[in-house]
């Protein structure tokens, strides 16, 4: 497994790589974001380690610009920025964990670990797929009904890709809470609700009557394929 490590302090980065070369992995490391979009590019590691404040380009547009063509590496952000507005921004831009400094080394594995295991158990995701008259493509956060192209937010993406990997069977509200804002990180009870209200007025012909996403009262949400 390589992982790629971008953090501007040296103290850090090299604790940090350490750490993970201790546990086997193999590490590349980038000191700032364009140091680290460079080596995404050419290494194409298998999970992100991103600081937010870096030179020359932030984690958060690092981040964005990784998820504009990728939706799957595991992307964990490092900061020290411990407000809940920052930890809110990082996971909608589409990171899997945010981790606050100071960390501890096991803290660190084991958000790691986890964040790699998610990603083992999702199925591939198809360059395109369909539910009902709509096509999706998740890699491309866009969707196409006829010749109407809809935008999707890296989020609202996975939202669709876990109802169609899942059709005809309900979702439960943790399994969407996991995969979509991290294990560590559960939103208001009502997060969820709100963006899936959100991705029916995106998505549905009638948002009062929806025909893809279906809430399942008292077991979540489900795909029912036509």
């Amino acid at each position: 497994m390589k992982v790629l490590i971008a953090e501007d302090d040296p103290i850090t980065l090299d604790a940090i790589e350490s750490s993970l070369r201790a546990e086997g992995f193999t590490t590349l490391t980038a000191r700032n974001g364009k140091e680290a979009l460079q080596s995404w590019e050419k290494n194409h590691p298998d999970l992100v380690c991103l600081d937010i404040m870096m030179p020359e380009i932030g984690g958060y547009e690092v981040c964005r610009q990784i998820r504009a063509t990728d939706s799957r590496i595991p992307i964990i952000f490092l900061s020290a920025k411990s407000e809940e507005v920052d930890v809110v921004l990082g996971l909608e831009l589409g990171a899997d964990d945010f981790v606050r400094k100071p960390f501890g080394r096991r803290e660190l594995l084991a958000r790691i670990h986890a964040a790699l295991r998610r990603a083992a158990s999702r199925q591939p995701v198809p360059h395109s797929f369909k539910m009902r008259d709509l096509i999706i493509y998740p890699d491309e956060l866009r969707a196409m009904r006829g010749k109407r192209e809809i935008e999707l937010s890296p989020r609202e993406a996975k939202l669709l890709t876990i109802l169609y990997e899942n059709a005809g069977r309900p979702v439960n509200r943790d399994t969407f809470l996991d995969r979509c804002w991290g294990m560590e990180y559960y939103p208001e009870s009502r997060t969820l609700d709100q963006h899936m209200a959100n991705l029916r007025k995106l998505i549905e012909r009638d948002p009062s009557k929806p025909e893809i996403i279906e809430t399942v009262r008292g077991a979540g949400y489900r795909y029912r394929p036509a």
